[in-house]
């Protein structure tokens, strides 16, 4: 697989990309300067017509806002206000203003002045619901676009702008047709295409997510969070390499970004290339420090490499970083058995129970260590504890055959073994504890067999570690070590 470039640095959240999407997408309605005239057809004007003049500078104040010039346009805002106080569209393109200055009381205030004194008018109306959007209330903000939906069904930004409020809600369902809806009506764009990509891609609509997030790579070459995404899809339909160019493709267009970096390691580390990987988990560690995950897979990867106290380094920091997980202690557990300081791994998992008693995985680790310091009547209490809680366990099983054996118990260890071999038929220790076993009670051509099992599966393994060839992760560990 040829698709490593050079180091990057850290970074930034994914996920960002959604919430500046949805601050950029709802940007100012088209200004809705309306005649005295339109005012009057729907019934809620009561103030004399607009002069020429007022009309005039409404205009220019539309056309300062365009310009980005609020401040300019705040003054002949307040002028004309002082002259006509009822004129809504006066205190609707005030509360822009004050909108784009930050000041959301005051604009929410202006905005619900001019739908006050003209119910019917669509602007201040879509105005406030980006207003309420972008304060955090969002069922108002929702209520508003609907509002604004009824009275002017084709009505771009609305239509946009609700979309987004679903996407936000992760309510992706609704939030498809508004997209949808919002390309007909000629809003297409990068933000737009790009959302409804992560909305089909959140409902497993792969295909229409493929043909979204690449519309939206079109709108933006230089965008990685759409290949991203590309890349998932790709790596969830087993195509590897493809998914690979693209997550190195958005790592090389934006450096900082942990999910890309760390699923570029679980490419390496799927196809054996374990020192590879250890890079890209490193730099997704150190662009974000609040994912488990990012840890675990780190000092997983450097106990394949034989690398323990480097593992060990990283479990404790992410025990520290997740004081109350137990999974985070019973990874300081495995990585202080593989040092053989039993002590240690012994406190870690009892610890690791205490926060999650049914962790069967911690039970066989446990069970594993109290066996290994000869403290056999309480290993097999905690080894068969696991076994009522996954009697398909493959360590548990392994381990509790192993003690039957030490105990002389062959005919109850048989089959605890045998149920550890249809486990894992490959694992060459299982297979001679069965040899001791039926060595022990006579049955000479069935230990015999597991024997010559044995010694293939032994052989085998050596000579795997002689090429260079990376074993799998269980055949080092009790566990896969997954998030």
């Amino acid at each position: 697989m040829n698709f490593i470039r050079s180091k990057r640095t850290s970074g930034r959240w994914l996920f960002q990309a959604l919430f500046v999407v949805l601050g950029t997408a709802i940007a100012f309605t088209p200004l809705n300067v309306r005649s005295q005239t339109a005012a009057r057809r729907t019934g809620q004007a009561n103030r004399p017509p607009a002069s020429a003049a007022e009309l005039s500078q409404l205009s220019e104040a539309a056309s300062l806002l365009q310009q980005g010039r609020p401040g300019d346009a705040e003054s002949i805002l307040r002028q004309v206000l002082l002259a006509a106080p009822r004129n809504p569209d006066a205190h609707n393109l005030l509360g822009i203003v004050l909108d784009q200055g930050g000041q959301f009381k005051a604009a929410e205030r202006e905005y619900r002045e001019a739908l006050r004194l003209n119910p019917a008018l669509i602007s201040p109306l879509a105005n406030l619901g980006i207003l309420l959007a972008r304060t955090g209330r969002s069922e108002e903000a929702i209520r508003a676009f609907e509002t604004v939906l009824k009275k002017a069904p084709d009505h771009p930004q609305a239509t946009l702008n609700l979309g987004l409020q679903y996407m936000a809600r992760s309510d992706y369902a609704r939030a498809i047709p508004l997209l949808e809806r919002a390309v007909q009506l000629g809003g297409d764009n990068y933000q737009l295409r790009y959302n409804l990509g992560l909305a089909l891609y959140n409902l497993k609509r792969q295909d229409e997510a493929v043909s979204a997030f690449g519309s939206a790579s079109a709108f933006s070459p230089n965008s990685a969070e759409p290949l991203y995404y590309l890349g998932l899809i790709y790596w969830a339909r087993q195509q590897d390499e493809t998914a690979a160019d693209l997550w190195d493709r958005a790592v090389h267009l934006r450096p900082n970004f942990p999910e890309a970096n760390f699923m570029l390691g679980e490419a390496l580390r799927k196809h054996r290339r374990t020192a590879a990987a250890v890079e890209f988990y490193q730099r997704a560690l150190e662009q974000d420090d609040s994912i488990f995950a990012h840890y675990t897979r780190l000092g997983g990867a450097y106990i394949l490499l034989g690398q323990l106290e480097q593992a060990f380094e990283v479990f404790r920091r992410a025990e520290k970083r997740f004081p109350k997980s137990p999974e985070a202690h019973y990874f300081v557990g495995i990585a202080a058995r593989a040092r053989a300081d039993y002590d240690l791994a012994d406190r870690e998992l009892r610890m690791s129970l205490t926060l999650q008693p049914d962790n069967v995985n911690a039970l066989a680790q446990l069970g594993f260590i109290l066996l290994e310091r000869d403290r056999t009547n309480e290993a097999e209490q905690i080894l068969r504890r696991a076994l009522t809680i996954n009697n398909k366990h493959f360590y548990a099983n392994y381990d509790l055959g192993r003690l039957l054996v030490q105990t002389r118990r062959y005919q109850e260890a048989i089959p605890i073994l045998r149920q550890a071999v249809t486990l894992k038929p490959g694992n060459p220790g299982v297979h001679y504890q069965l040899f001791i076993t039926l060595s022990r009670l006579k049955s000479k051509e069935e230990a015999d067999k597991e024997l010559a099992i044995f010694k293939q599966l032994d052989e085998a393994g050596k000579a795997q570690r002689q090429s260079g060839e990376e074993e799998d992760i269980e055949d080092n560990l009790p566990t896969p070590l997954s998030p």
